[in-house]
């Protein structure tokens, strides 16, 4: 019996042993596909921020579906402000539009939604998700044009009258509100 309960005791110790080689086994891989995640994202944001505006902004006022007016580059001047380019067809947007919407409690918030119909549809679709920050209606995609905006969403942080910062596609809650951080 005695060799019995060794042998056990042997396994059991290799098996914990073979067990904690696994977990580090999955740490690095996780870390690796973490590391690869991130040089992909930034290549992607660079490759397609390349025909965003890098000088000084010129203002311009638009005038969002609630009929309030906005000119994000000079509100730019006195704070930072999250320009939010999505669209109401666009399935990454749902992912990040509660984060556009959570900090639009705390920041300067504007909106563009690229070709999403007309201002009723959008209204109704503002609604049904319970978001408030400010809608400017892009229904032809020239706003979008002019800002050089090739993918949706599309999350700049202006300050200062410049373009701080610029990201394409799913951003994290975290990433969003270090960026606005980043440009006070």
């Amino acid at each position: 019996m005695p060799e019995n309960t060794n042998a056990k005791k042997s396994q059991a110790k290799e098996s914990k042993a073979t067990q904690g080689s696994r977990v580090k086994k999955w740490a690095k891989e996780g870390l690796t596909l973490l590391l690869i995640m991130l040089v992909v994202s930034t290549a992607m944001d660079w490759w397609r921020n390349q025909s965003i505006p890098q000088n000084t902004l010129a203002p311009k006022v638009y005038t969002a579906i609630n009929g309030e007016q906005y000119d994000p580059v000079s509100l730019s001047y006195e704070k930072p402000v999250l320009l939010y380019f999505w669209a109401t067809w666009c399935g990454v947007c749902k992912f990040v539009s509660p984060t556009v919407d959570w900090m639009n409690g705390d920041y300067t918030v504007i909106s563009v939604a690229m070709t999403s119909g007309e201002n009723d549809r959008l209204n109704a679709y503002m609604n049904y998700h319970e978001y408030d920050f400010p809608v400017v209606n892009d229904q032809s995609g020239q706003l979008g044009r002019t800002w050089g905006i090739s993918a949706t969403p599309t999350i700049m942080i202006l300050r200062d009258g410049k373009i701080a910062s610029a990201t394409t596609g799913i951003s994290t809650p975290p990433g969003i509100w270090a960026r606005m951080m980043l440009a006070k």
